[in-house]
């Protein structure tokens, strides 16, 4: 039985490597870049604009600080910074099965996020965008129990994949090289 744990092993780690994962690496930024700030449209406080900005920050990029008002904060420090905006965020429940008696039991939770990300000489690093993710829960009508919860839950992961996700579309716009316009 020994004698065949070693050669399984062996054979095991050899697909293993050969599979292609890898893991994946920090998000590349412009090496000429400088300060970023991450803006939203909202004035309230979003907490995909502060998702954002830590994986911005964990990606070695240095924050603008913010002293208000995006406007008084440019008239006021003078010097320019690339912009990481989030133009809108919209969230809706769609349901996507009803009973015998029409109440609605299964919803699409879905999340919609336009961006833009331009350098500070105001040229676009990722043009405007959209970005729409969506998870289905149960809420069955006669238990309502948890079930504003577990929609908490599900927004709260959509909001960290949304971060992921745009961060991973300026990941990609990097890499891929410098945009040519068209002519």
């Amino acid at each position: 039985m020994t004698r065949f744990r070693l050669p399984a092993l062996v054979v095991a780690l050899v697909f293993l490597a050969g599979c292609g994962f890898h893991l994946r690496n920090k998000i590349a930024l412009p090496a000429d870049l400088g300060p970023v700030r991450v803006t939203a449209s909202s004035k309230s406080y979003s907490a995909l604009v502060t998702s954002l900005s830590r994986g911005l920050q964990a990606a070695g990029a240095t924050l603008a600080s913010e002293i208000g008002d995006e406007e008084r904060s440019e008239a006021t420090s003078g010097a320019q910074v690339a912009t990481l905006r989030v133009v809108s965020e919209r969230w809706g429940d769609l349901p996507i099965a009803v009973d015998q008696f029409g109440r609605a039991q299964e919803f699409s939770l879905r999340y919609a996020v336009v961006f833009s990300f331009t350098r500070a000489d105001g040229t676009d690093l990722v043009p405007q965008q959209v970005v729409e993710l969506s998870r289905d829960y149960v809420s069955p009508p006669q238990d309502a129990t948890g079930t504003s919860t577990e929609r908490e839950v599900l927004a709260d992961e959509l909001r960290r994949e949304m971060a992921a996700s745009i961060l991973r579309r300026i990941d990609g716009v990097v890499r891929s090289g410098p945009v040519t316009a068209a002519p």
